[in-house]
């Protein structure tokens, strides 16, 4: 596998999707008052609401980091299976979540005892993720 077949620059606008992707799920318009009560935070005590966006700055640029691995991941697998359209594209992110990310995060909240309604929010962001990702690294293959 050649990594000059593999388009930086659609690894780094799906890097950038999933940190919209992550704005938008854990925001107030969805879902960020139910994940800090499953997270144990009173949404309404503003002081620690902001505290933690004070201190969320290293969070997000790890987080992009690992966004940026994980599109290169994906970008590595569809360019070896020669996938070059959106619904390969969907069903690779999709079968790549399920296999790695969901399974991890599953055991992750056993071992942890999470809540499943805090699995589920968590997990349902990186479906998305994964979604977009493959499609708009198929896209720009």
């Amino acid at each position: 596998m050649n990594l000059h077949h593999v388009n930086f620059l659609a690894i780094l606008v799906a890097a950038i999707s999933t940190m919209v992707v992550g704005f938008l799920w854990y925001s107030p318009l969805l879902f960020a008052k139910p994940w800090m009560r499953e997270m144990g935070y009173d949404p309404n005590d503003k002081a620690k609401t902001q505290e933690m966006q004070k201190t969320a700055g290293p969070a997000y640029a790890g987080s992009f980091v690992a966004s940026l691995l994980s599109a290169f991941t994906l970008a590595l697998i569809l360019e070896g299976l020669h996938t070059a359209d959106v619904p390969h594209g969907l069903m690779v992110g999709f079968h790549v979540w399920l296999g790695f990310v969901a399974t991890v995060q599953f055991t992750g909240a056993l071992f942890m005892k999470q809540s499943m309604k805090l699995f589920a929010m968590n997990t349902g962001y990186q479906l998305v993720c994964f979604l977009v990702m493959g499609a708009i690294l198929a896209i720009w293959h």
